[in-house]
């Protein structure tokens, strides 16, 4: 009877607050703007936005790294202006300025006679201060077990905790990804890259689902890092290439009309390009879209907060469940997208070794 009592009182203090929420918030989630929200989230940016506590900011600053025409110049993003001025520029220190409308929106920018000139940018933005983040972790995972290893012998008992979730990771990938993928002989030394790719990737890719500091970053939804991904296994795989894998591009097995008009060749030599552009592609917009569902699904609690009292409930309840239903599927995404770019570049490492 105490137990009913009180989840009578908490059903009604749910509902009298929910309501004085409901009145509160009716301006605020009409003027929502969910797609920028998203795109907030998913884009790099130069300060890490932790929060908001009313109509205050909690920001991490980051350091801002240029050259421009009067030099280097290292300063923290805390000294742009809070505010942008009539023209849509956040000015900072020697007329450089943080342009939020234009061509460079979101870039920093040189002011020169009224003129836009990018500078030469090697700042510490919010994705590269997350993947020295997650690069920290990963070090810490594997060297944790390394150490474990040299101090037992191969006759001891098998290892258990994290210790032993990494060696059964490490072993799944081995004897399932990378042996199948480059074949049984000679791929051990191919090995440490693909396993560097995996871990590096699933790493990343899950500190991407944490929704605050050290993770939040969307580091395998930026393009830049997938790409550089992609061009290390092209570098690799050309690198791996036998007589047999360019005899195949160049003079293929096909009749001797298709070789005189140049069009097998030319396709091959094409495809040489296009499978690493495919692993540039899968990975970046698989982990871009997952994160913009999510974002968009808490986006509706705010949403809905205007509704009427039972709509915004049940409303608020399904945006809850399918939030964390999406946080679980993208989980499991995220070790799946590290699996498949790991085997397709084992794949392609193993097709250029075919003798």
């Amino acid at each position: 009877m105490k137990l009913v009592k009180h989840i009578v009182c908490l059903l009604l203090l749910l509902t009298t607050t929910l309501t004085a929420m409901s009145a509160e918030t009716t301006e605020k989630s009409q003027s929502l703007n969910v797609s920028e929200i998203v795109i907030e989230h998913i884009k790099d940016s130069y300060d890490w936005h932790v929060t908001d506590i009313g109509n205050r900011h909690i920001v991490i600053n980051l350091p801002v790294i240029v050259k421009s025409s009067t030099g280097w110049h290292v300063f923290s993003t805390s000294e742009f202006a809070q505010q942008p001025d009539s023209e849509g520029y956040r000015m900072g220190p020697d007329h450089l300025a943080l342009a939020t409308k234009g061509d460079h929106t979101g870039k920093v920018v040189e002011l020169v006679n009224g003129k836009e000139v990018m500078p030469f940018d090697i700042s510490i933005t919010k994705t590269v201060a997350v993947m020295f983040i997650n690069v920290v972790i990963l070090l810490c995972c594997i060297l944790f077990p390394a150490r474990w290893y040299r101090r037992h012998k191969a006759s001891d008992p098998a290892p258990g905790g994290f210790t032993g979730l990494m060696e059964m990771l490490v072993t799944y990938v081995e004897d399932n990804i990378i042996k199948p993928g480059v074949g049984d002989k000679g791929y051990e030394k191919y090995s440490p890259y693909l396993m560097t790719c995996f871990f590096f990737i699933l790493t990343c890719n899950l500190m991407g689902v944490v929704p605050f500091p050290p993770g939040s970053g969307n580091v395998t939804g930026n393009i830049a890092v997938t790409f550089f991904l992609a061009v290390c296994t092209f570098i690799v795989t050309q690198f791996s290439g036998t007589k047999h894998y360019w005899k195949d591009i160049f003079w293929p097995d096909v009749p001797m009309a298709l070789k005189a008009f140049p069009l097998i060749p030319v396709i091959e030599f094409v495809g040489i390009f296009t499978k690493p552009f495919a692993l540039v592609i899968r990975l970046f917009a698989n982990m871009m879209a997952g994160h913009a569902i999510a974002v968009s699904l808490v986006c509706i609690i705010f949403i809905v907060m205007s509704k009427a009292l039972a709509v915004m409930i049940g409303m608020s309840v399904l945006s809850i469940v399918m939030a964390v239903f999406m946080m679980l599927l993208e989980c499991m995404v995220c070790f799946i997208q590290a699996m498949v770019f790991t085997m397709l570049s084992s794949i392609f490492i193993g097709l250029a070794r075919e003798k």
